[in-house]
């Protein structure tokens, strides 16, 4: 069997279960079950983004994943693990603090299942041209089932190459971190088998701005540990056991720096803060985020004293690929769970895919699904290159906050239409479609919000007035291509030399420097139908202002059946 077909092959859609007859009516004209369906298999933007960005080796053991994760089993854990929300256990019987945070099985079955196929750890673990690619799409893939279990894995792996900033942490630390097996239990990490690896950045009053943060570390008599008092207004899994944090040395006021934080201390004896509340969130409920004290809480220096911002800033990119990824991922499985009901539900005479409104909208859907797949495959294989190559570096530092700032604007809309797909069905807990409209919204605000996302743009031209060249030069890889992408490219250069004016248009230079490489690896990579119709709608102007407004040429069929799976 070659590659390609092991990769096509997939188990059998489950057939609807068998009920009891109704007395008073008979249950027909509903979908099958979602299930069974390989989702790299049936992918090919994802596929070929892979081959394309160095990633083709991969292939087979991201099949094994995509398999596991179509087990309807997989599906329920997902759904348990946001239905039963975790728990904070502050105290033990006695009055000791404990910090414990009570999760459900079904959580850790998810955790167990995503470190078995190294989501959090590949690049670190099997360092080769393409790994980031390869772990940029097994997140994909998993926030295709359940993304909340992502926060922590994506700190984990963006943590890595902070620790090793102090190689004495390191060692000690990155084992546990890149483990393929999963240890929840709370002990002293001498006595854990994995650990994972948490962030606390944000204050009250400051926000996004770390600048801001009051926290004060102390020193103390042994070199580089120090004491800290202070809060974190937002720390994400506060289930991990270690965490980076900032805080500003005492009597520096505005020298940010850098520190690990355990939850273990090395005699075995609980480190000394509070965590306070955990947040109610709108969406990512399956993950936990709290509020923190610090109140002489011992603390381990990462990087140079004072440039602390500079040591994080890593770890806040690869988080921000992350961001990008899940909502790929959610753009990804909403159409195609759209699709599922849409090719099975009839109404006025026909199954709904085939009526040409509803084709419309899932043809819509799936540009918008295709772009983003093609724009996180090239911008994984830029972080991949930046050790060796100083052109694709500046790429994938400008691109990462483009992609992640529009990325996550595409999916909350696509999750929204892509729902309304569906009907009242969509609207209903059971369909799962409320809980992947909830979690889209996490994208944009974590790791920076828009405004936030598109001023680092900006600063990095202030710093760089050629930062944004390599991304001109990889849209201008497509001159001549299409008219409508030519006049976006040559709007993009007056307004980046307009340097008086570029706040006050940040998000549209950044919308349509993002728009613009989407078309330009369409143009080059994808099927002209899909190329074609996604630079007249999202370029050229022939859209409306929501879903489903596609001009009468586009091929409706043709990027259906792509995005189903049926057509390369």
């Amino acid at each position: 069997m070659t590659e390609a077909t092991a990769l096509a092959a997939e188990p059998a859609p489950r057939a609807a279960a068998r009920h009891a007859a109704h007395g008073t009516h008979e249950v027909f004209n509903q979908p099958t079950p979602y299930g069974g369906y390989n989702l790299l298999a049936r992918d090919h933007a994802l596929r070929e983004g892979l081959a394309r960005e160095g990633a083709a080796w991969a292939a087979p053991r991201l099949d094994a994943f995509a398999r596991d994760l179509s087990d309807p089993e997989a599906i329920r854990h997902g759904y348990m693990a946001n239905r039963y929300v975790p728990e904070l256990h502050t105290h033990d019987n006695y009055g000791h603090r404990i910090n414990e945070v009570q999760l459900h099985h079904s959580w850790h079955e998810l955790m167990r299942l995503a470190r078995r196929h190294e989501v959090h750890s590949l690049p670190w673990r099997n360092p080769q041209a393409g790994s980031h690619v390869a772990r940029a799409a097994s997140s994909m893939l998993m926030a295709q089932v359940e993304s909340g279990s992502l926060c922590p894995l994506h700190m984990t792996y963006a943590g890595v190459p902070v620790l090793r900033n102090n190689p004495a942490l390191s060692a000690q630390w990155e084992p546990l971190l890149t483990s393929t097996s999963y240890d929840p239990r709370y002990r002293p990490s001498s006595e854990k088998t994995a650990a994972l690896i948490g962030m606390a950045m944000t204050e009250k009053q400051g926000g996004s701005d770390l600048r801001a943060n009051t926290t004060v570390a102390r020193p103390t008599q042994e070199a580089g540990v120090y004491e800290l008092t202070g809060h974190k207004w937002f720390f994400s899994a506060p289930m991990v056991d270690c965490f980076l944090t900032v805080a500003q040395i005492e009597g520096s006021p505005g020298q940010i720096s850098c520190f690990l934080v355990p939850f273990w201390l090395p005699d075995g004896t609980r480190n000394r803060f509070s965590i306070m509340r955990l947040k109610d969130k709108l969406g990512n409920r399956s993950n936990p985020s709290s509020e923190i004290e610090y109140n002489g809480t011992l603390a381990w220096r990462v990087g140079d004293e004072g440039k602390g911002i500079r040591t994080i800033i890593e770890m806040v990119s690869l988080t921000r690929l992350g961001c990008a990824s899940i909502s790929a991922g959610i753009m990804r499985q909403t159409l195609f769970r759209a699709l599922h009901h849409t090719q099975q539900r009839s109404a006025f005479g026909a199954k709904l895919v085939d009526k040409p409104l509803m084709s419309n909208v899932l043809a819509d859907l799936a540009l918008e699904s295709e772009a983003a797949t093609a724009l996180l495959m090239r911008l994984a294989g830029s972080i991949d290159r930046a050790a060796t190559d100083d052109n694709e570096a500046r790429f994938s530092r400008v691109v990462t906050a483009i992609a992640k700032y529009w990325l996550a604007k595409r999916a909350s809309a696509n999750a929204f239409e892509a729902l309304e797909c569906h009907g009242g069905f969509g609207y209903i807990e059971d369909s799962m479609m409320p809980r992947f409209y909830r979690e889209a919204p996490v994208q944009s605000v974590w790791e920076g919000s828009g405004n936030v996302i598109c001023l680092d743009v900006l600063r990095a031209v202030d710093r760089d007035p050629d930062a944004l060249l390599p991304v001109l030069q990889e849209i201008e890889l497509a001159r001549g291509m299409d008219a409508h992408l030519d006049r976006t490219t040559a709007w993009l250069r007056t307004a980046i030399g307009r340097r008086d004016q570029m706040e006050g248009i940040a998000r549209r230079l950044v919308e349509k420097t993002a728009l613009a490489l989407q078309a330009s690896l369409l143009l080059r990579f994808s099927p002209s139908y899909v190329s074609q119709a996604f630079c007249a709608s999202r370029l050229g102007g022939d859209w409306g202002l929501a879903f489903g407004t596609l001009g009468t040429e586009v091929e409706f069929r043709k990027v259906i059946e792509r995005s189903w799976g049926e057509r390369g």
